[in-house]
């Protein structure tokens, strides 16, 4: 976690000084122009909200590494594989609920693109997904 800590502090200091470089090249490309015009505001503003939220994501790891009273196995380098293992749950590897649950969103998407008639398409499709994927444990060869 400490790593990941300094790279989002460095991705904000890139994009600070980035956005600084920006906002000052379009002041000197054009000086004829008022300042509040020369400024180009949307790569100006993208810029420094993106070095904002660098900024947040790296103070709450920083603040969550404080917090947690130890190092984490990732950044010991004496630790083994098992020692960052959590339990995650129980996964079906032989579930194909996840593909048609993608599928739902795709035609939800396409419908979005194309035509609003395959909307309902995508949401009955979802809805089948869903059940099928919450109640696949309930029958067939792996029901309990």
């Amino acid at each position: 976690m400490r790593s990941n800590i300094v790279v989002f502090w460095v991705i904000a200091g890139f994009f600070a000084l980035i956005g600084t470089v920006y906002t000052v090249w379009h002041l000197i490309a054009y000086p004829e122009l008022p300042v509040n015009e020369a400024i180009e505001w949307v790569g100006t503003v993208g810029l420094y909200f993106t070095a904002l939220m660098a900024i947040m994501v790296a103070f709450y790891l920083g603040r969550v590494r404080s917090a947690q009273g130890g190092e984490l196995p990732e950044d010991t380098l004496t630790a083994d594989i098992d020692d960052g293992d959590p339990e995650i749950g129980e996964f079906a590897p032989w579930s194909w609920w996840p593909i048609v649950l993608a599928g739902s969103a795709a035609v939800f998407a396409i419908g979005l693109a194309v035509g609003q008639f395959m909307l309902p398409i995508g949401l009955a499709i979802f809805v089948v997904a869903i059940v099928g994927w919450t109640y696949e444990y309930y029958r067939g060869y792996f029901a309990r």
